[in-house]
């Protein structure tokens, strides 16, 4: 079952959510866990220093053409997540983050509605070539949702994520357009 999730440009309350489920450790943990001051580490912006910002966009100092941040919305939900796709625009790809902030929401399809909103941007907006993830190995259920989405295993990264004070490996994964565009029918159906 897909549901319906949009993608939208990033508001300050939205910065503020991102903070707040930052600070769930088991948000965090499965995110990217905490620095060395202990706070919730963040890919691309800190959501505590953007908070304390008078700029409006907020991001307008870190989005740019090479880095697209979006909020992720659901019609049903409001502020679900966020995602972001860090191009490299000569090699026509991009290395894809997702979280969904919501742990209510964990588990109900409301992330890989998210993954295919944001492939769909990434293969028919933006015509990107490939998409790839670095996931840890102690995201089990991220690993198995850009499976079955038909992420195919790159590689094997050696201690790339710090959790609990410990280096855990990752697995690099990758989604050529073509790929995607052969599966996205029967993705929307499943």
């Amino acid at each position: 079952m897909i549901l319906n999730i949009t993608l939208q440009p990033v508001k300050l309350e939205d910065i503020q959510r991102i903070h707040m489920w930052l600070e769930d450790s088991e948000i965090s943990e499965s995110w990217y866990g905490l620095d060395e001051d202990e706070q919730p580490i963040h890919i691309g912006y800190s959501p505590a220093l953007l908070m304390s910002s008078v700029d409006e966009p907020p991001l307008k100092h870190i989005q740019s053409n090479s880095r697209r941040i979006f909020s992720l919305y659901s019609k049903e939900e409001g502020h679900i997540g966020e995602a972001q796709l860090v191009i490299e625009w000569a090699l026509q790809e991009a290395q894809l983050f997702i979280l969904i902030g919501r742990k209510d929401l964990w588990h109900h399809h409301y992330g890989t509605s998210a993954l295919i909103s944001l492939l769909d941007e990434a293969f028919q907006n933006l015509q990107l070539h490939r998409i790839w993830v670095d996931v840890p190995e102690y995201n089990n259920h991220a690993l198995t949702m850009f499976n079955h989405v038909g992420f195919v295993l790159e590689g094997h990264l050696r201690a790339t994520h710090r959790k609990n004070e410990s280096w855990y490996d990752s697995s690099a994964m990758g989604l050529l357009q073509e790929e995607y565009t052969r599966r996205r029918a029967r993705l929307i159906q499943s």
